[in-house]
């Protein structure tokens, strides 16, 4: 299956980096099989960047957790990764809480909106999809094919 990470830059060899701000699925290297949304990945800090396509091999004896969409389940997981939580997952795959969802996570986090309120909110966006690779066995199921320049459609 191909996988698509949006970068300023060409990735061959994916790494768990620990960035300032902990992330949906805490941290790891994230993918997408939605070309277009590593497009707006790759562009986000200027006009143009790199899709960074990838097979993926799946691994049966990698601990995986799956979310096919949001549910209250997925949001208390989420919520407990940007507060800081670890978790032993070697992959977390499922809807990401994109900018506009994570003003509405963090609104949730702070107290500011209820759950029903939360749900009302991200009803009507568009879908999106990652797959966050939190171990270094999982990023050996990948294997870098190509860096495709792209740039910001206006």
């Amino acid at each position: 299956m191909k996988l698509y990470h949006g970068s300023n830059q060409i990735v061959e060899v994916p790494e768990i980096r620990v960035a300032k701000f902990n992330k949906d699925f805490y941290f790891g290297f994230y993918c997408t099989i939605m070309r277009k949304q590593a497009e707006r990945w790759a562009t986000r800090f200027g006009e143009e960047g790199y899709v960074n396509v990838y097979e993926y091999e799946p691994n049966s004896e990698l601990k995986i957790l799956k979310f096919e969409e949001m549910t209250e389940e997925w949001l208390d997981f989420i919520v407990n990764c940007r507060m800081g939580k670890p978790h032993d997952y070697d992959i977390v795959e499922g809807p990401m809480a994109d900018d506009t969802i994570y003003n509405y996570v963090q609104g949730f986090i702070d107290g500011k909106y209820s759950r029903e309120l939360f749900w009302g909110l991200v009803k009507f966006k568009y879908p999106t999809q990652q797959i966050c690779f939190n171990t270094k066995r999982a990023l050996d199921t990948l294997e870098f094919l190509e860096g495709v320049l792209v740039h910001e459609k206006k």
